[in-house]
């Protein structure tokens, strides 16, 4: 049936052609309304080539950038339209719409960018490689041991802010002729100095668990969703002991691929509805919102599979488990805290309890997790990771300034030899 397939995908370029130009429309009409951008102002800038779809990308960087703009003027440079209408709608920093390369040439001769920013590998970043006398910094969208952590394209940037001492370690065993201590930056992550959003409860005496799980995943390397394997048997006695409340976030291409991961994803959230109704007191939650935060520090306890949940939870300080695939053929890393997180079996999963209470209460469980927490994030108490990524900024400017002042002082020393041979050639005259 393959004219089928045709046609779902050219109706899939229809609606996506026509939300483009509805999003062109809307964002041109918002832009015009505001002030414009006051001339000379910015001073950094964060490129974003994305549109709407990973809009996730930057979502996590709005509230350290806000504050870093209370210090250095930031704007933001949208390539596509859909990014830039969820942009306007979402953060009240200032956005620039430049879908070509000429439009970005225009802006950067409006303002003083001396920081340009990236939270992705787009393509497109390329393209904005091209203008130089400014830092071009990979700040990236999270942290794991994913390949994608140590992609040879970190090459393309004047420095990579990272996390800590497990990214530089990373990138050690992968990229050749990298200086890793002259263009890696460790920051920690300063987004967990920024949790946002409200608890959706009342805190009591129960214990709250964060079941966060990926989807199925669309190869078996990537067999990393646990909501067949394990989520039903947890959520079932969670949902029983009266002194637990859940929280669930799947992902939300749960179900994309294999529809009976799909199928159980929707029998979970049927059972919380039905315990809430049962006894309102529990205020178990399915969540499926797009703020991350309040749910990682509110957690006493997460279980997440194999995924940024488990670096995101890991940076909050807070007892995790991760859930061990069932399928042989995934792929887990051996280098990092893989190696030694508290992993919870299939097979265990119906003990979830047990294990919660474990990663709680045992002191050796705490004590490991208190050493990766460091390893990959260093100092995450309350305002360290921010204190970090403003000194870090505060570096490249004062480097900018330096290189700015050696370039004056030479292109100053160029006129006065090209003045002194002017002047020898009239006296020889």
């Amino acid at each position: 049936m393959g004219w089928a397939s045709d046609v779902r995908k050219a109706r899939g370029l229809l609606r996506r052609a026509l939300d483009n130009r509805r999003a062109v429309q809307t964002v041109r009409a918002r832009l015009a309304a505001a002030p414009p951008h006051r001339p000379g102002h910015a001073r950094i800038a964060v490129y974003f080539a994305d549109g709407g779809v990973n809009m996730y990308q930057m979502r996590q960087w709005y509230k350290p950038l806000e504050e870093l703009a209370e210090t250095w003027p930031v704007v933001i440079l949208s390539r596509t339209a859909t990014g830039a209408r969820a942009l306007l709608e979402e953060t009240d920093l200032p956005v620039a719409f430049v879908p070509t390369v000429r439009n970005i040439e225009q802006y950067l001769a409006t303002q003083d960018i001396r920081i340009v920013l990236y939270v992705n590998q787009n393509t497109r970043n390329f393209q904005m490689f091209r203008y130089g006398r400014r830092w071009h910094v990979f700040i990236n969208h999270g942290e794991s041991d994913k390949m994608y952590m140590t992609t040879n394209q970190f090459k393309a940037y004047d420095y990579a802010f990272i996390a800590g001492d497990a990214a530089r370690e990373r990138l050690a065993r992968v990229l050749w002729n990298y200086d890793l201590d002259a263009r890696t930056i460790a920051i920690g992550r300063p987004q967990a100095d920024h949790y946002s959003g409200a608890l959706p409860y009342t805190p009591d005496a129960r214990t709250v668990v964060l079941y966060a799980p990926t989807w199925e995943g669309d190869r078996p390397s990537a067999h990393y969703g646990s909501i067949v394997t394990h989520g039903e048997a947890l959520v079932t006695a969670l949902l029983a002991s009266g002194r637990h409340r859940l929280i669930y976030r799947p992902h939300p291409r749960s179900g994309v691929v294999d529809p009976e991961y799909g199928a159980a994803n929707r029998r979970i959230i049927a059972a919380i509805a039905a315990a809430n109704a049962a006894d309102p007191t529990a205020q178990h939650v399915f969540d499926d919102g797009p703020q991350l935060g309040w749910q990682l520090s509110s957690a006493d306890v997460a279980i997440v599979d194999i995924s940024a949940m488990v670096y995101d939870r890991l940076a909050a300080d807070r007892p995790l488990l991760i859930t061990r695939p069932s399928d042989d053929r995934a792929i887990v890393d051996t280098h990092g805290y893989l190696s030694a997180c508290e992993w919870l079996d299939a097979d265990r999963a119906s003990d979830v309890i047990t294990e919660t209470d474990r990663v709680l209460n045992d002191p050796e469980s705490v004590t490991r997790l208190a050493y990766w927490v460091r390893h990959y994030f260093g100092d995450t108490s309350p305002g360290a990771p921010t204190a970090r990524f403003h000194a870090a900024v505060q570096q490249l400017m004062d480097e900018w300034e330096r290189w700015d002042r050696r370039s004056l002082e030479q292109a100053d020393a160029a006129v006065e030899v090209d003045e002194s041979e002017g002047a020898e050639a009239e006296l020889d005259a």
